[in-house]
């Protein structure tokens, strides 16, 4: 059993985080429509929108995955908790793989090291969002609750006059 907090005090700001970071990512992803529009899908040019470095493709991308966070924060509860623990670690792995591919001609999303850095925190902004926005019964909370409390590693007594 995965020791993620259920019903945390805080997840109401979570949500509300990982909503704001999708909205900000579709409208990236929508400004980056409009300012590629008649390019290649791939193009490798200088075009920035709200401080990134984008192609047609990324935008595209950046409007399906800005849409999913923010339908998942308004949907909420377990739906949401699934949505950001997924998003957060694809985040991570496409900043990754870019970081890698930045000065190469496999960078096919026109990443920058800005690109790759906003990559990386919103990855682990979402990510800490999954991980404590689940949502469950007062009997799913007392069930965690004894599994955390019950499992600890007991240490024998030392003395203390050594």
């Amino acid at each position: 059993m995965a020791h993620i907090p259920i019903n945390h005090p805080m997840r109401p700001l979570y949500r509300t985080l990982a909503g704001l970071i999708g909205l900000y990512i579709l409208a990236f992803g929508i400004l980056g429509v409009i300012e590629t529009s008649g390019e290649s899908l791939f193009a490798r040019d200088g075009v920035w929108v709200l401080g990134l470095r984008t192609n047609l493709a990324f935008a595209i991308v950046s409007i399906i995955w800005g849409a999913v966070l923010a339908i998942g924060a308004v949907i909420g509860g377990n739906v949401e908790h699934v949505i950001n623990l997924g998003a957060g670690l694809v985040f991570m792995v496409v900043g990754l793989v870019m970081m890698v591919l930045l000065q190469t001609g496999g960078n096919f999303l026109n990443f920058s090291m800005s690109t790759v850095i906003v990559s990386f925190v919103f990855g682990l902004l979402v990510l800490t969002a999954g991980l404590y926005d689940k949502v469950g019964s007062s009997e799913d909370v007392e069930a965690e609750e004894r599994f955390r409390h019950n499992n600890r590693p007991s240490f024998p007594a030392t003395s203390s006059g050594e």
